[in-house]
Parts: structure tokens; C-alpha cells; sequence
């Protein structure tokens, strides 16, 4: 997809805030630091729509974004380590679980996990959350321009075995640096909004 448009609509934080209209959205799941803005910002070909920041945890609503004005990308809270009190975290969880649970608009989450290291607990416990609800992934391992190429395939299978990613669910490497994974990542995508 070209992007030529591409704005944040709203921060909502229950549903009777999300956007109307019933386009498609694609949520983008990922722990604290794992570059989920900055996979925004390349995939919207923008420097900074979605706001980059070197603390964890800044991320505290659904943030939806419209894109060419036929999808929605919804960046959820990240989850992890972010230097937030047990009840905050309770209310994000709370609050990314009725969306995801809830939404029909929600036609795949996209989840970003870093190449560079074996996903953690959180992740795998996101993934099998997605896949209790028979929710589409699309799993990203971004950082790949952090990896010697002739490592890549090592790592992703780190990734696969750890995740224990599904037959069917697409595992995409990808760096924000070099654009890598950019155009497997939106066709990836384009197949689930049109699907």
C-alpha cells in the first residue's frame, strides 16, 4: 500500500470512544521498547506520527491512526516492564483485552517482538491470548539491521520456536533502519483487511 495519508483520530481509552465507520483496523501489540513506533512511522512512510521515546511505557490508550482513509493501525499500550504501578498495568490490560476481545472492526494484530532476542513470557503470553480468541497475527521481528544477515534464519527460529507460531501465521523480519520487511509486512496486512 502507498500511504499518502495518515493521521492519529483519536486516544480512546473505553469503547464508546473508539472511531465510527467500521473501517478495518489493525492493531499493533509489543512490549515497552520493542520499536512498535518506529514500525509505524516506517510503514507511513512519516518521521514521527507515532511518537518515539526512549521511556518505556509512554503508550497509555489505544492511539488509532487512519490510514489513505481506508484502515485504522490502533497502537495499544505496550506491555512488559514499563515503570507504571501494578493497578495502572491491571487497567491497560483491562483495557486492551475488551478491545481486542470486543471490536469487529479488528481484522488482525500485528505483534512486534525484537529479532535480536528470544521473545519473553509477556510475548508468548500475548500470542497465546491472541490465538485463544482466534484472533489473526502477523508476527514482526523487528532489529533485523542489528543481525549479521547469515544469522537472520537462526534468530527467526528462536523466534518461531519460543512464540510457537502456528502454520499459517506469517513471521516477518524487519528493521525501521533499512526498510527491511516493509512491503511483506503491508501485503500481509492488505490480505487480512481484505480477507
Amino acid at each position: 500500500m502507498k500511504v499518502t495519508k495518515s493521521e492519529i483520530v483519536i486516544s480512546a481509552v473505553k469503547p464508546e470512544q473508539y472511531p465510527e465507520g467500521g473501517l478495518p483496523e489493525i492493531a499493533l501489540a509489543g512490549r515497552s521498547n520493542v520499536g512498535k513506533s518506529s514500525f509505524i512511522n516506517t510503514m507511513i512512510n512519516r518521521k514521527n506520527l507515532a511518537r518515539t521515546s526512549s521511556k518505556p511505557g509512554k503508550t497509555q490508550t489505544l492511539n488509532f491512526y487512519i490510514i489513505n482513509d481506508v484502515l485504522h493501525f490502533v497502537d495499544v499500550p505496550g506491555y512488559g516492564f514499563a515503570k507504571v504501578s501494578k493497578t495502572e498495568r491491571e487497567a491497560w490490560g483491562r483495557m486492551i483485552e475488551t478491545y481486542i476481545t470486543s471490536r469487529e472492526e479488528l481484522k488482525a494484530v500485528v505483534q512486534i517482538v525484537d529479532l535480536r532476542h528470544a521473545p519473553s513470557q509477556d510475548d508468548v503470553m500475548m500470542y497465546d491470548f491472541l490465538k485463544h480468541y482466534d484472533i489473526p497475527v502477523i508476527v514482526i521481528a523487528t532489529k533485523a539491521d542489528k543481525i549479521p544477515k547469515g544469522k537472520w534464519d537462526k534468530h527467526a527460529k528462536v523466534v518461531r520456536q519460543t512464540l510457537n507460531i502456528e502454520d499459517g501465521d506469517k513471521l516477518i523480519l524487519f528493521s525501521s533502519e533499512t526498510k527491511k520487511g516493509k512491503q511483506e509486512a503491508w501485503a500481509a496486512i492488505e490480505q487480512m483487511i481484505s480477507g
